[in-house]
C-alpha cells in the first residue's frame, strides 16, 4: 500500500508573489484614491480661501498720501481696485475654473488646472506691481486740485497688495494640486451616471385572467386576448 501524505507540499516563493501582487495593486489603488480624494478637500479649500482673501483685501485701503492745495493739504488714498482691477478679475476668474475642473474630463481637466494656477500666479504678480505704485494717487491728487502736473506726496502703502498676493499664492496651490491629482477627481454627475440613472424595470408578464371574474375577462379582451386561455 502506498504512503499518502498529509501535508500539503510547500508552496513555491513565485506562488506567494503572485499571489501577493493583487493584494499589493489594491492596496497602492486605495492609497491612489485616498490622496485624491484629499487632494480634492484641500484644493477647493485652497482655492476658495485665496479667492475670498484677494477680493476682500481688492477692496482695502493700499496707498495713503497728500494734495496741496493753496497753503493746505489734503489726505488721500486709493483702494486696489483703483491702483489695480487685474487681482479681482483674476480671483473671479481662478473660482470659474476651480468650479469647471470637475466640469471637465481628461485633457480638458489639465487645461482647466493650468488656467487655475495662472490665475494665481498672475493676481500675485498684480498685487506684489501695485505694492509700490504711485499712479493712482497721482491721478487723484490731480483730480482733486485740478491741476494735471500735481503729484502726490507723503506717498505710503499699506501691507494690503501684500495679503492679496498671498491669496493669489493660495490660488496658485489650488492650481497645481489640480494639475497634479486632476486625473484622479471625480466629475460632475459621474455618480449620477453611474448609479442615478433610471433603469428600465423589466416588463411584468400578465397574468391569465381569471374565469370567475368578470373584470379580467373584459380587461383581457380590453387587451386583445382571448380570456379562455
Amino acid at each position: 500500500m502506498g504512503y499518502v501524505s498529509a501535508v500539503p507540499p510547500p508552496r513555491s516563493d513565485a506562488g506567494a508573489s503572485d499571489a501577493g501582487a493583487p493584494d499589493a495593486a489594491a492596496g497602492a489603488s486605495g492609497a491612489g484614491r485616498a490622496a485624491g480624494r484629499r487632494s480634492v478637500a484641500i484644493a477647493l479649500l485652497l482655492g476658495a480661501l485665496g479667492a475670498t482673501v484677494v477680493l476682500l483685501a481688492s477692496g482695502q485701503v493700499w496707498a495713503r498720501g497728500t494734495a496741496a492745495i493753496a497753503e493746505s493739504s489734503m489726505a488721500l488714498s486709493a483702494e486696489g481696485r483703483e491702483v489695480t482691477g487685474v487681482p479681482a478679475a483674476l480671483a473671479i476668474v481662478g473660482l470659474a475654473a476651480l468650479v469647471a475642473v470637475f466640469a471637465v474630463r481628461s485633457k480638458g481637466r489639465l487645461v482647466v488646472a493650468a488656467l487655475l494656477a495662472l490665475s494665481g500666479l498672475g493676481a500675485a504678480a498684480a498685487a506684489l506691481a501695485g505694492a509700490s505704485d504711485r499712479a493712482a494717487l497721482d491721478a487723484e491728487a490731480a483730480r482733486t486740485t485740478a491741476d494735471t502736473a500735481a503729484r502726490v506726496a507723503g506717498l505710503t502703502h499699506t501691507a494690503w497688495p501684500y495679503v492679496t498676493a498671498a491669496g493669489g499664492l493660495l490660488i496658485l496651490l489650488a492650481g497645481l494640486l489640480a494639475l497634479r491629482y486632476g486625473r484622479t477627481w471625480p466629475a460632475m454627475g459621474g455618480r449620477y451616471e453611474r448609479e442615478g440613472t433610471a433603469r428600465p424595470r423589466p416588463r411584468r408578464a400578465s397574468a391569465a385572467p381569471d374565469p370567475d371574474r368578470p373584470e379580467d375577462i373584459w380587461k383581457a379582451l380590453d387587451r386583445g386576448e382571448d380570456p379562455t386561455g
